[in-house]
């Protein structure tokens, strides 16, 4: 496949809300002519509600970029707005209020709790949240239903297949109502089938509950269903295509002819 396409238009970014703004980006390790440059003066705005995907090849930055804007990094330099507060002049604790309950996060590795129960696992950010154990355990088993792993609630990882338990860090990220879902390569370690299933509840979830998902990724099944998608280079934005204006070619992929 083969993507190419304009930027957004001024006017058109102009009429849609911002949830998070990147302004002049830069994330540098070490000092000198020995630096290395993971970012380099990013900017970028991703909008309430939409579904963004970040491609690039490994080592392009996109990793970085994604721990910016899910404030589990720090940059050397420019500045990460999550609905317009600026994440660098968080405190501590507002910086963990902002993880726990503005932001789900979602990784490759499922990061579950290996001797706690599905539902167990579900429970944990609403437990640090201070949700009553009554609600949590209501709330918790409703989203293992609406990802299709209710009947599974008692299994504890070890027990369940790679899918299942993707599902169950889905219904876990989802626990204290974010707006906005990050999700790190969530198909890079299931099969096809699965892979596509997982995709299509991401979907649904963005359309329903109107959460923003940002999704980094090497699976190009998200030009499918990605509102935008945005190519990472050298640590730098390359473009970003509007995915209804994209023509796909099959037996190509990129982003430049």
């Amino acid at each position: 496949m083969h993507a190419q396409s304009p930027t957004t238009t001024p006017a058109a970014a102009a009429s849609r809300p911002v949830i998070v703004r990147c302004l002049r980006l830069e994330k540098r390790y070490g000092t000198g002519e020995s630096a290395t440059y993971a970012l380099r003066g990013v900017d970028s705005t991703i909008f309430r509600g939409e579904f963004m995907a970040i491609l690039g090849p490994s080592g392009s930055g996109k990793s970085t970029y994604f721990n910016m804007i899910g404030a589990l990094d720090s940059p050397t330099a420019g500045r990460v707005l999550i609905d317009e507060v600026d994440v660098a002049q968080l405190s501590a604790s507002e910086l963990a209020f902002l993880r726990c309950r503005k932001i789900g996060y979602i990784f490759q590795s499922y990061n579950l709790i290996r001797y706690m129960t599905a539902l167990e696992n579900v429970m944990v950010p609403m437990t640090f949240a201070g949700v009553s154990p009554e609600t949590a355990r209501r709330r918790g088993m409703e989203l293992l239903e609406l990802v299709g792993i209710g009947h599974r609630w008692q299994h504890r990882p070890i027990e369940m297949s790679g899918g299942q338990q993707q599902r169950v860090a889905i219904a876990r990220s989802l626990s204290n109502k974010p707006m906005i879902l990050l999700c790190d390569e969530p198909t890079a370690n299931l099969d096809f089938k699965t892979g596509a299933e997982i995709l299509e509840i991401l979907r649904q979830i963005n359309r329903e509950r109107g959460v923003t998902v940002i999704c980094a990724t090497h699976d190009h099944r998200l030009l499918d269903i990605c509102d935008r998608m945005m190519w990472v280079r050298d640590g730098r934005i390359d473009r970003v295509d509007e995915r209804k204006d994209v023509k796909i070619t099959v037996g190509r992929m990129g982003g430049q002819e």
